[in-house]
């Protein structure tokens, strides 16, 4: 048997939050990887700690072998801009302190998993320099591009000092790993890394989402009407302005059996829920809060359509989001109001749903209008297209074999 390859991973995010830092570390473990992590205390996205943890409660645990020391991190409380900001600095400025124990350590390889913030991967790039060992960022949200999507933030200097900051981090990472060619070539832009060691791999989905489960209890709870589905975080990011001026268009149109299934949580859910009140909403859209990963298909199973919305960004519109990877897999269409290389992909090259410009509820209605129309067999010929492409170009066993041999290469 060959010897184990010991990776530290560094993620601000992980079990038992439902990020996908879990399913790759999985990966790695077969893989024959023994893996430390270096994570925060589980907070999102609700911002209260989970139960089970706090400053004094398991901050050192072994999941699936794995050791995962927890950084101390102040939750996000209620998500205002103000708490989220302390949660972004807290983790990573405790996670200098983890250093000196990881002096002792021998690493063959150093992980960076990074979502928002960028500085989380502070520890990893001073370890990494320290000691000399190699360290790949996988770039999920690309800064300081993603941090003005989700904050508002107008003054000239902060958001210098924030881009100043966010490409500090990826010149001083040995190994990139960005979720598109448009990411890869605006991180050349900023970085003096070579060609060769910026990678392009998609963020895969789960192989749980590539299954139908039938659940008759929820069946029997939407068997009346035509079902659309969004699932994910509830963020300033996911444009729901563009949802729900859609909706009450549709339904002013006379399309009021439409049920708007909303599975997820996030800093956003509060707001949206007023919202949906305000435009008359209410009987129309369904809040099933946040599931466990394991209980998505059988949403997926038994809906009509797949929705999504993005905030207009240039760097947000670079790549297929996470969530329409776990679209295509579901095998449903879906409606999206995005731009960039997915138009073309869904529209064009595989036409497994409609999708139009960002922030336009009229398209986002009329393409909704169009799914509806069709029958259910043409429905499923649409889903099945999507999901026949899924297993050609975005599998996870395919996609992580790359990123496994990247980091290892």
């Amino acid at each position: 048997m060959k010897s184990s390859k010991k990776l530290l991973v560094v993620s601000q995010h992980f079990w038992p939050e439902t990020f996908r830092i879990n399913d790759l570390c999985d990966f790695l473990l077969e893989k024959n990887c023994d893996i430390e992590v270096l994570c925060g205390i589980p907070n999102y996205p609700k911002g209260k700690v989970f139960d089970g943890y706090s400053v004094f409660k398991n901050r050192k645990q072994y999941h699936k072998g794995m050791l995962v020391k927890r950084a101390l991190e102040v939750p996000r409380g209620t998500n205002t801009n103000f708490r989220i900001f302390i949660n972004y600095v807290s983790f990573p400025f405790a996670g200098l302190f983890h250093i000196p124990r990881f002096l002792t350590k021998d690493y063959d390889k150093i992980f960076i998993f990074q979502t928002s913030p960028v500085i989380m991967g502070l520890p990893a790039i001073l370890l990494g320099k320290l000691k000399r060992i190699e360290t790949t960022m996988y770039v999920l949200d690309l800064w300081p591009e993603n941090l003005f999507s989700v904050l508002d933030i107008k003054n000239k200097f902060l958001r210098k000092l924030a881009t100043k900051i966010s490409h500090w981090h990826y010149r001083h990472t040995d190994k990139l790993i960005v979720l598109s060619e448009k990411m890869k070539s605006r991180v050349m832009e900023v970085t003096n890394i070579a060609e060769e060691n910026i990678i392009v791999i998609p963020q895969v989905c789960e192989k749980i989402y590539e299954t139908d489960i039938v659940d008759k209890k929820l069946a029997t709870k939407f068997s009346k009407g035509f079902n659309v589905l969004f699932t994910g975080s509830i963020t300033p990011a996911q444009s729901f302005e563009t949802i729900i001026a859609a909706a009450k268009q549709l339904k002013s149109e006379g399309l009021k059996d439409i049920n708007w299934i909303i599975v997820g949580d996030g800093m956003s859910r509060k707001w949206l829920e007023d919202e949906v009140k305000k435009a008359g909403l209410t009987n129309n859209f369904h809040f099933e809060g946040m599931k466990p990963m394991e209980d998505i298909p059988r949403y997926t199973t038994m809906t009509d359509l797949l929705v999504g919305c993005l905030v207009k960004s240039d760097l947000l519109e670079a790549t297929i989001p996470a969530k329409v990877m776990s679209y295509f897999a579901a095998g449903r269409p879906m409606v999206l109001a995005m731009d960039g290389e997915v138009q073309n992909l869904i529209n064009n090259a595989v036409k497994c749903g409609y999708v139009g410009p960002t922030e336009d509820p009229n398209a986002l209605a009329e393409n909704i209008k169009k799914v509806y129309k069709l029958s259910t067999r043409q429905r499923k010929a649409m889903g099945d297209r999507g999901r026949d492409y899924h297993f050609k170009h975005f599998e996870r066993n395919i996609n992580l074999k790359k990123l496994h041999d990247f980091i290892f290469s």
